[in-house]
């Protein structure tokens, strides 16, 4: 078993990037006035120029170095340091702070009295419309 690391493949970054974002690779091809086929060629490609790799970086929304740099590894850390408790406020960790500014229940409310109100409309005019046959 080699101990060696393997060398970066720009294409392959560029395939998980864009399928991070949620993007086809019908929608990167328009954005860069290319094929489809030509973006599956490039997602192919271990290495890719730095000209056409700045345009790609670009219509992904992301830096050069971010493409060059790209691993699922790092990925799943970043996402995993927001279930660490301390990271982002003093509650816990990050999105469990679970605290309303507003009373649901009166939003529950509130919505169900405009349904209603609008019911009610919705009765008066089909009533005008049977007293005008």
């Amino acid at each position: 078993m080699s101990t060696a690391t393997k060398p970066k493949h720009i294409g392959r970054n560029i395939s998980r990037i864009r399928e991070f974002r949620g993007m086809k690779q019908e929608a990167l091809a328009i954005a860069l006035g290319m094929s489809q086929q030509y973006v599956s060629t490039l997602e192919g490609s271990e290495n890719i120029d730095d000209e056409r790799l700045t345009k790609i970086a670009e219509a992904l929304g992301v830096s050069v170095e971010t493409i060059k740099n790209f691993s699922d590894e790092g990925v799943f850390n970043y996402f995993n340091t927001f279930n660490e408790p301390n990271f982002a406020n003093s509650n816990g960790a990050f999105g469990q702070n679970n605290s309303c500014s507003f009373n649901p229940l009166d939003k529950v409310v509130e919505l169900y009295e405009r349904l209603v109100q609008a019911e009610k409309e919705k009765v008066e005019y089909l009533e005008k419309l049977l007293k005008e046959k």
